[in-house]
């Protein structure tokens, strides 16, 4: 949403104050745009293979959603991380086998549907839960196993907003040569009659205009868009691993989810009264 009022200033504060005082039909030289569009979409496709062309490509719808990643959805996250060591801690590691294999069937993680139906998170979860259960690797292996995971994730999630930044720091050089082009033909038009030489020179300019407005106005905030929602997107990971890593070390289902609380950003993060209200609550239904 604040992606569209953004470019809508931005055109305003561009196009709009120059409309004051100059002519838009100056702006308006076809072979520009299509030569500025056609280069940078070009060099796109040049520069990446299909998998990350088709991941910036996908990526690019959310940029107009709302991220889900809220204190609602840690929320959910906690009690179900509670529920499930709570669960462990009274019946045994064998209790979330069922759970583990069958997810989708489990009558914990169905009580949770905003969290079940992320399937890269549920993969997550059920892994190292599935280690634990196995009880093959101790707490530091697989604390090293998920930091590598995590790690690969992010770098992964990264890869649009980089390409897109890359893109972005390329245009205003295409907009160069479109400028460098139109130059070109006005030397071989020096005879021409002075207007028509301004005309000329103004359309050539239109590309250095053109170049830098799509880079900087258009392209480089879809890249920052990405790049931020790459970030968010990681901490819901970083808080599984802290919580189930505080289990294994031996720490009460309270306390565990009590550190996987500390690591959310403040403004995702409940209170300790507001979870600790929440997981009773939820424990009486």
């Amino acid at each position: 949403m604040f992606l569209i009022v953004g470019y809508i200033i931005i055109l305003g504060a561009s196009i709009g104050t120059y409309a004051v005082h100059g002519s838009l039909v100056a702006l308006w030289v076809p072979m520009e745009y299509i030569a500025i569009v056609g280069l940078t979409l070009g060099a796109f496709l040049a520069c990446n293979d299909i998998k990350i062309i088709k991941a910036t490509i996908g990526a690019l719808p959310s940029l107009f959603k709302g991220s889900k990643y809220n204190k609602a959805l840690y929320v959910d996250l906690l009690a179900m991380l509670f529920e499930v060591l709570a669960k462990v801690r009274k019946e045994g590691l064998m209790s979330i086998e069922n759970d583990v294999e069958n997810p989708h069937g489990s009558p914990i993680f169905s009580k949770y549907p905003a969290i079940s139906h992320d399937h890269h998170v549920m993969e997550f979860i059920t892994d190292y839960l599935r280690m634990m259960v196995g009880g093959n690797l101790n707490a530091m292996e697989i604390e090293n196993l998920m930091d590598i995971e995590i790690e690969t994730h992010h770098h992964e999630v990264e890869v649009p907003g980089h390409v897109m930044s890359k893109t972005g720091d390329a245009t205003p050089a295409f907009g160069i040569v479109v400028a460098v082009m139109g130059v070109v033909n006005v030397m071989g038009s020096v005879g021409e009659p002075p207007p028509v030489l301004g005309k000329m020179i103004g359309g050539a300019l239109v590309g250095t205009f053109l170049g830098i407005l799509l880079s900087y106005g258009f392209i480089q905030p879809i890249a920052s868009l990405l790049e931020q929602k790459a970030h968010e997107g990681s901490k819901i990971y970083q808080v599984i691993k802290v919580v189930l890593l505080a289990s294994m070390s031996g720490y009460a289902p309270q306390v565990a989810v009590e550190f996987g609380r500390k690591v959310l950003f403040a403004s995702d993060r409940p209170t300790f009264i507001e979870l600790e209200e929440e997981l009773k609550a939820r424990k009486g239904k």
